[in-house]
């Protein structure tokens, strides 16, 4: 008989799950240590000395991108709204697959270390490098609160922790580990943890698949039937209002909805082509044929694991219940462990938490190895040293760095731990769809851009979409805001996507044909062979 005492409290034999846990934080601790040892260069700690192969870090891609919201999240929304959840599926690929096309490759051929190398290649370095860092580390703090305060939700519905210092203390341990894999495996130990990481969870995404394919006789008819009448059949009259398999369940019902949707999405879309810690992970390969490799192992990997999502939502519909879903601690990020429990017991529930908690592992490790070697790369080395420090100072320093991020990182998500912190995510992706990703395209594909250009898009992306979310509903005005008793809230849309990012590229035209500044037509046509061809890239871009 199934245990239908797994509601509010947590899930499956908390033991397990931690033993299941620490059996992988063990192995990975020693991957990280054995790779570790052949760290000796800066190339060596921000970009594991370009020694992965395509296949590697294209499986390492995946790991970085595919973060917790990804399994956990989208599964439960898909569980609770059906089609309308199933379109953050469809939007995270279309925004890999943009990603991809439009500035991957090239950014990986024109950079050394960090997304700055490139958007200051040919624009005066300090500047630029001053503003392309400060919005990398303003990106990966704001993702890496959301994924951090994420722990301590998680850790309630697992763990059976629900009381708040129980839940600071596992917060304080996430850090912890992430500290220590930085410091000690930099970008190498890291990309291996990815790789485990992506490898435990689509390999579980699938044998979950698989198994609910297999309760519905590999009928996708009958299980989208299934899920329709479990819905229908909700005590909750909300719930059993919506029509999972038609558009509108969740963005629908007024012209604001629609439109915030919209703006979702463009933020999600144009966001990933600038997120520092993905895009850092192409600097990894040793030539631009190993770039392509990646991009292929990539896109089957996270194509083939968010068609899997559509399967694992529905299936927590038709075979859990929206109601136990919603009831359960987390909610809808209660789905997935809820069906894994469902399918496999406690030892496929165990399996899956540790994937779970991997997951935040393995992508605040890559944001912290991101944020620490823009520090140290592009504001301590090039800003406040102007190029005079050796590569021992850069990496001490980024370690320095990645420790202050870890410490900053557990007490925001301490503080943030309960709170509504979606917008966090949401802000992550539209700071970098509006400040990185007009440069980022200018900087490749126009020639007459400029610094001013440049200065104007990112501060005018960066400031206009923080302005736009601190006076939006995701903060003040409603009962699920991050600080609900307030109400300043005249931004009507809860991302601002579809305002900051146009304006940011508008500001960038604005900027560049305002300036007298023509640009170095030598320094463009250098970075026009060297973004196509490859040719250069290992070589370091200061001038």
């Amino acid at each position: 008989m199934t245990d239908t005492s797994v509601l509010a409290s947590g899930v499956g034999n908390p033991v397990a799950n931690i033993s299941i846990f620490v059996a992988f934080v063990a192995v990975t601790l020693f991957v990280v240590i054995r790779a570790s040892r052949n760290n000796s260069s800066a190339a060596d700690f921000f970009t594991g000395g370009r020694a992965f192969s395509g296949p590697q870090n294209g499986i390492a891609i995946a790991g970085d991108y595919l973060s917790a919201a990804s399994f956990l999240g989208i599964a439960g929304a898909i569980a609770v709204y059906g089609y309308d959840g199933f379109l953050y599926s469809i939007g995270f690929l279309v925004a890999w697959l943009v990603a991809l096309l439009l500035v991957a490759e090239l950014l990986r051929n024109t950079g050394k270390f960090t997304m700055a190398d490139v958007l200051s290649f040919r624009l005066k370095q300090r500047p630029v490098r001053m503003a392309a860092a400060l919005s990398t580390l303003t990106v990966s703090v704001f993702y890496l609160l959301a994924q951090m305060a994420g722990a301590g939700g998680l850790v309630a519905l697992l763990l059976d922790v629900e009381g708040r210092v129980g839940q600071s203390i596992v917060i304080a341990v996430v850090g912890a580990l992430m500290i220590v894999y930085v410091l000690v495996g930099g970008m190498k130990g890291t990309t291996w943890v990815q790789i485990i990481k992506a490898v435990l969870l689509i390999v579980g995404a699938a044998f979950m698949t698989v198994m609910v394919l297999g309760k519905f006789g590999l009928n996708v008819s009958d299980i989208l039937g299934s899920a329709q009448q479990a819905i229908t059949g909700s005590s909750s009259e909300t719930v059993a209002a919506r029509d999972v398999l038609a558009p509108g369940a969740k963005y629908g019902g007024s012209f604001t909805s629609e439109i915030n949707f919209i703006s979702l999405a463009v933020a999600l879309v144009l966001g990933t082509a600038g997120l520092p810690h993905v895009l850092m992970r192409f600097y990894t390969v040793p030539t631009a044929k190993e770039a392509r490799r990646s991009v292929v192992w990539a896109i089957g990997l996270i194509g083939a694991f968010y068609l899997f999502t559509l399967v694992l939502g529905y299936g927590a519909a038709a075979i859990v219940g929206p109601d136990r879903i919603l009831a359960a601690a987390g909610k809808e990020n209660a789905a997935a462990p809820l069906l894994a429990f469902e399918l496999g017991g406690v030892v496929l529930l165990g399996i899956i938490s540790a994937v779970a908690f991997a997951t935040i592992l393995a992508v605040v490790a890559g944001l912290t190895i991101t944020a620490s070697a823009s520090f140290a790369h592009d504001i301590y080395a090039s800003v406040i040293k102007r190029g005079k420090v050796s590569e021992s100072d850069q990496v001490r320093v980024s370690r320095i760095t990645a420790v202050v991020l870890g410490i900053v990182g557990i007490v925001l998500g301490i503080l943030a731990n309960g709170q509504n912190v979606a917008f966090l995510v949401a802000l992550a992706f539209a700071i970098a769809a509006a400040a990185n990703l007009p440069t980022i395209v200018y900087s490749l594909y126009w020639k007459r851009f400029n610094t001013r250009g440049a200065l104007w898009s990112m501060y005018g992306g960066l400031v206009s979409t923080i302005v736009l979310i601190v006076f939006s509903p995701a903060v003040s005005g409603k009962s699920t805001s991050m600080i609900p008793g307030a109400d300043f809230d005249w931004f009507p849309l809860e991302n601002p996507g579809i305002v900051s990012i146009p304006l940011a590229f508008a500001l960038g035209i604005i900027g560049t044909l305002t300036s007298r500044d023509t640009g170095d037509p030598e320094r463009a046509a250098e970075m026009e062979v060297r973004s196509l061809t490859g040719v250069g890239a290992e070589k370091a871009v200061v001038h």
